[in-house]
């Protein structure tokens, strides 16, 4: 189990972040971190850390399309989301 998942519970973002991982998603939620959470945790998900970030590739089938969520490894700030 990487950092990551252990400390999934420290997840946040700003609320710029919300704004802007919304917009680029394209998703109506009031919970943008919940949304991201159930993501990383999906046993599908691909989590790689590269220098001071995480990045998480998923695929949403409800949705349709894959993405990519970046997450500070220090902070465990959600910094922002795009689809691939």
């Amino acid at each position: 189990m990487n950092d990551l998942i252990k400390n999934i519970d420290r997840l946040h973002t700003t609320e710029m972040g919300v704004t802007r991982i919304k917009k680029n998603l394209s998703i109506d939620t009031d919970d943008v971190v919940a949304w991201c959470r159930m993501r990383i945790l999906d046993e599908a998900a691909v989590i790689e850390r590269r220098g001071k970030n995480w990045y998480i590739s998923f695929n949403d089938d409800t949705l349709h399309f894959a993405g990519i969520i970046t997450v500070n490894a220090h902070s465990y700030t959600v910094i922002t989301a795009h689809r691939v």
